[in-house]
């Protein structure tokens, strides 16, 4: 254990905003399932998930994250190995191998990937902090994220491929990337995004992308105003959300698109859309903010941490939620297309909370290992 580390560096900010957001988000879950028997069990799951999250914000946090950097080659490769066991024998939802069914619970082996790509990555900076920041440098990193990358991709799961590859984009551009290979790279994602975006619209099948993820595309780009109960309902239900909240919303279980079932996957997808009917737009204001929080927390501890690889694990898990939530709120709010990925803290999902409140646990441990915390 480092000499540096003391419970008095802990940040109670954060865990506070953690808190704040896991407590709302189940009590949104219990209004959104409300009259469900199937279920009501989620709200009692939800509880004990937030409850082991804290508690591993605490183990974690107590734990060197450099311990974690030493132990990077089996984490990836065991991960690795739970990704391609769940390509060929995981559960299906949405045309994609998504999870593990152990007992009653739902693994999502998925959501852990994200903070083992984290912890590999800094690990990867950490040890090449010194090397000229050439192609090869930037190659050494693409190649460690990129059997992930590849995994998920097969499952197929576009959006958290897209997710890691921001993380990944992050981490090269705080760690000294240069700008000539940003443009590079900006310029070859930008063609590709276009070609995916064309292709879609005039009707080519694209391999790796399922026919509902190219619908989803087509439906944000071209809408078809006539089509009412299709492919654009939970959008336009999630609208309807929330204008009827207006400022103040309709009250906590009285909001009508949630409590008569016209908004479709209310407690996961369109959560934020339930909450701003039935608390407004104040409710939304404050959801954001919380999660505004949350994320600057993680980025004072980047810059407060000691050293490349704890600067790294901050900077990927601040932006591993704010992608999350942007990308989530924008999709309630029909800014972008819709996608599979939760809102941080709030969505209900097990082993995406786990997997958040282990993130944050890491960022706990970097900021109790700073000799001066200024918090």
């Amino acid at each position: 254990m480092n000499r540096d580390f003391s419970w008095r560096n802990f940040d109670f900010i954060l865990l506070g905003a953690i808190v704040l957001a896991s407590s709302f988000g189940t009590a949104m879950i219990r209004s959104a399932v409300a009259g469900n028997e199937v279920l009501q069990p989620l709200i009692v799951r939800q509880v004990y998930f937030a409850l082991l999250g804290v508690v591993l914000i605490f183990l974690v946090g107590s734990v060197d994250y450099r311990y974690w950097l030493a132990l990077h080659r089996p984490i990836y490769f065991g991960m690795m190995a739970f990704l391609i066991t769940l390509t060929g024998f995981g559960q299906s939802a949405f045309g994609a191998q998504r999870w593990f069914t152990v007992g009653v619970l739902f693994l999502q082996p998925t959501e852990f990937a994200k903070i083992v790509a984290i912890i590999v990555l800094a690990r990867y900076f950490e040890v090449a902090q010194y090397q000229p920041r050439d192609l090869r440098w930037a190659f050494g990193a693409i190649l460690w994220a990129s059997g992930i990358i590849i995994m998920i991709l097969l499952q197929p799961n576009l959006s958290n491929v897209l997710l890691l590859s921001v993380i990944l984009a992050v981490m090269l551009w705080i760690n000294g990337v240069q700008v000539k290979h940003v443009l590079s790279a900006v310029g070859i994602g930008a063609v590709t995004v276009l070609a995916l975006v064309i292709l879609s619209v005039l009707g080519v099948r694209i391999p790796f992308l399922q026919p509902y993820q190219q619908e989803r595309i087509v439906n944000f780009v071209v809408p078809d105003p006539n089509d009412t109960y299709g492919n654009r309902y939970n959008v336009q239900q999630a609208l309807i959300a929330v204008g009827a909240g207006g400022v103040f919303g309709e009250g906590y279980g009285h909001g009508t698109q949630t409590q008569l079932r016209f908004l479709k996957v209310r407690h996961t997808d369109f959560i934020f859309a339930a909450s701003s009917e039935e608390f407004g737009t104040v409710g939304g204001a404050l959801i954001i903010i919380t999660l505004g929080v949350i994320v600057w927390r993680c980025i004072r501890a980047a810059q407060k941490a000691r050293d490349v690889a704890g600067a790294t694990i901050s900077m990927g898990v601040a932006t591993l939620i704010f992608f999350q939530a942007a990308v989530n709120i924008g999709m309630n709010l029909n800014l972008l297309p819709v996608s599979g990925l939760p809102l941080p803290f709030i969505s209900y999902g097990g082993s995406g909370l786990t997997a958040l409140m282990l993130g944050i646990g890491l960022v706990e441990s970097v900021v109790m290992r700073h000799k001066q915390m200024e918090f």
